[in-house]
């Protein structure tokens, strides 16, 4: 029986609100533009837009987003076997200043420039921090989710801000003042991290990932049964995570669009700006989020804790089932006139909860399942994951003109309660391949 000394206290490490300032900081840039990204697109020159059709602002956005998700794979595996992890931080957060920046001069040579650099900054930058949490915490700490959940926090922290700040300025004095402003806050974020790294970090993510002596000498990873199953276990958690993200990225292209034409935003007399709407998610993150970090850290410690895979078919079923309320608005809009502002609140309200249950557990299980010479590699995998999603959202997004948006909300409700079924009944089998990891 282990002593108490040995047991986890239940204060988080101070590291982690370090981490969870720098990624807040990181997410108000990556959410500032993001809120703004597909109005720049659709609107008409004469507003400071490119006037561009909304299949080709949806094709635009939804390969932006994917590659911001593929770069992790290679920013992972850079800093685990030459930079170690905070270089590559550093690398990929100045690299993202430089494009935000280059998102506030005008010109299409500009556009383009700022989105190469923002998709590979973010590789170097995203999997990185990530990965730092899961290193502050000892293997069997059962504070892992809770502390997970608590970064990301910080994350949607950001991302609250963001439209705030950067959509009001880029909605109400022009687009390129947004841009700017997700500049400034990207440099302050590099700023904390530079500061607070080595005063409380300690040697995390100081160096690249030490290899086992018999890989040093092979290039063959050398990996154990158990590593193996718990590599298929990632990849097919991975799978489901498609799923969730190619429905919940109709936030920031389909569902910005609609809530732009379709949506009557006016509240006690004053319209609400479309960017604003992009808010929602993180506020209701902020809300929920504490209460899900105590619930995941309280299960745990009662040996009640849902499987990971169940947290994941949980996560799908409520995304599906907030697309119910964009139904409800499709419906009502069907013969002319605008929808109500509460169905698009209330489907931003399940799809926050859904979210909790999938995105940081999948942050968490990663750290947990993933052999210690390949962890940034494997949540470069990760978010790959995420970024097929994301392709895939601008493809079914583009979809909506063609099939109506009654027909498609509903197909996204079909799929995610869908898969949410199917995860939920391989859960026993996925939870055996974890080999004890994922419970």
């Amino acid at each position: 029986m282990s002593s108490d000394a040995e047991k986890p206290s239940n204060a988080l490490p101070r590291g982690l609100y370090l981490l969870f300032t720098a990624e807040m900081w990181e997410r108000m840039s990556y959410y500032g533009m993001r809120a703004l990204l597909v109005l720049y697109m659709t609107r008409a020159t004469e507003r400071g837009g490119f006037g561009w059709s909304r299949a080709d602002a949806l094709s635009v956005y939804g390969w932006y987003t994917a590659f911001v998700y593929i770069t992790p794979l290679l920013g992972g595996t850079l800093a685990d076997r030459v930079l170690g992890q905070r270089r590559a931080v550093l690398i990929g957060g100045s690299l993202m200043m430089v494009g935000h920046f280059l998102m506030a001069v005008p010109g299409l040579a500009a556009f383009y420039a700022a989105l190469t650099c923002l998709v590979v900054g973010n590789g170097f930058f995203k999997p990185n921090i990530s990965t730092m949490v899961g290193g502050l915490f000892k293997p069997g700490d059962p504070r892992r989710d809770a502390g997970y959940t608590v970064f990301y926090m910080g994350v949607n922290l950001g991302a609250a801000l963001a439209p705030l700040v950067c959509g009001t300025l880029g909605e109400k004095l022009g687009f390129h003042w947004g841009f700017a402003a997700a500049g400034v806050g990207m440099l302050f974020g590099l700023l904390v991290f530079w500061w607070g790294a080595a005063r409380f970090l300690g040697d995390i993510g100081a160096a690249p990932s030490p290899r086992p002596a018999h890989q040093q000498a092979e290039s063959a990873p050398g990996l154990t049964s158990v590593d193996k199953d718990r590599l298929g276990a990632i990849f097919a958690l991975a799978f489901f995570n498609i799923f969730f993200w190619a429905a919940f990225e109709q936030a920031g292209g389909l569902m910005t669009i609609y809530t732009d034409e379709r949506i009557d935003r006016r509240l006690l007399g004053w319209e609400v700006p479309t960017s604003w709407f992009q808010a929602l998610n993180p506020v209701f993150i902020l809300m929920f989020g504490p209460f899900f970090a105590r619930l995941w850290t309280s299960l745990a410690r009662q040996k009640r804790d849902l499987a990971i895979p169940r947290k994941f078919g949980l996560g799908l079923a409520l995304m599906g089932s907030g697309f119910l309320f964009m139904v409800a608005a499709a419906r009502e809009t069907a013969g002319g006139g605008k929808a109500a502002l509460a169905w698009v609140v209330l489907a931003y309200l399940l799809h926050t909860v859904g979210e909790l249950c999938i995105s940081p557990i999948g942050l968490s299980m990663i750290s947990k399942l993933a052999p210690p010479s390949m962890m940034s590699l494997l949540m470069g995998v990760w978010f790959g994951s995420i970024a097929i999603a994301n392709k895939l959202a601008g493809v079914i997004g583009g979809y909506a003109e063609k099939l109506g948006e009654v027909a498609l909300f509903g197909g996204l409700v079909l799929a995610g309660c869908s898969a949410g079924l199917v995860i939920s009944l391989l859960s026993p089998l996925l939870v055996k391949k974890m080999h004890g990891a994922g419970e």
